[in-house]
């Protein structure tokens, strides 16, 4: 009788644990990506870097560390908030800021 080895798996486990690992590295990578883009970051590299096999694990954990560390960004001005800059530096009179601001709020 010849020798014969019998896997105790299933012998596509292994494709679909691999399949299901890198699915996984797609979702951690398109919230990476989503994140980054929100916080002006490189999104595009880190999404790649995310997705490697094996590897972006790592550059994930990399990712929320130097997201936390990171000097938070201002949020951007509004025109309403030129605007209060402008007539308090007394470069508007108080009748165009009025104008200004009535405009802008419509």
């Amino acid at each position: 009788m010849p020798y014969t080895y019998i896997h105790s798996m299933h012998p596509g486990f292994g494709l679909i644990g691999i399949l299901i690992a890198w699915l996984v590295q797609l979702v951690i990578g398109w919230f990476v990506y989503r994140d980054a883009k929100e916080q002006k970051m490189n999104a595009p590299l880190w999404f790649i870097l995310v997705i490697i096999p094996f590897f972006g694990y790592f550059v994930a954990v990399l990712y929320l560390i130097i997201r936390e560390v990171r000097k938070p960004l201002e949020p951007a001005k509004t025109p309403v908030d030129i605007l209060k800059e402008r007539f308090a530096e007394g470069k508007i009179s108080a009748e165009e800021y009025e104008q200004g601001k009535e405009i802008l709020l419509k």
